[in-house]
């Protein structure tokens, strides 16, 4: 079995802080490579010196993709399934930054349509090193229940 929580092991207004991670050039160049987004901003130091910003700055879709990997490395659930995220880029986040996401439970329920299954929403923070939130938002996920709590019909 993977590790991680199963939904019934949750409660509203449960906090975890995942691993952190440090951005690299690697990662930008392998998230362009990914994205086929090789924007100046991102890839051109010289270019990038000219912006508001200073200096090149990580993609900020790449803050949310490393957002959802902090939070599988962090094993918080067990086999969830997205289903929505909304998010918003509050400050740029640059090569040599330490990230790490704050989660906090907000929401959970039994799935109508799938019994067998919980709807979590969490509202998440991605700071930096500073503790400075980069980036935020909310994550909807669906996550198994425990198999004993569905014998008999019990129901979280």
């Amino acid at each position: 079995m993977l590790p991680g929580s199963y939904f019934d092991d949750l409660k509203v207004g449960d906090v975890k802080l995942t691993p952190r991670v440090t951005v690299t050039e690697g990662h930008i160049l392998a998230y362009a490579g990914v994205a086929g987004d090789f924007s100046p901003i991102h890839m051109d130091a010289v270019y990038a010196q000219t912006t508001e910003f200073g200096g090149r700055i990580a993609h900020g879709l790449m803050g949310l993709s490393l957002t959802d990997g902090l939070k599988v490395q962090s094993a918080t659930f067990k086999d969830g399934i997205a289903l929505s995220w909304s998010w918003v880029f509050k400050q740029p986040i640059r090569i040599g930054d330490t990230l790490q996401a704050r989660i906090r439970i907000t929401e959970a329920r039994v799935s109508k349509s799938m019994p067998h299954m919980g709807v979590v929403v969490m509202a998440i923070d991605l700071v930096n090193q500073h503790d400075q939130i980069v980036q935020t938002g909310e994550h909807g996920l669906m996550v198994p229940r425990r198999p004993e709590a569905l014998e008999g019909g019990a129901s979280a």
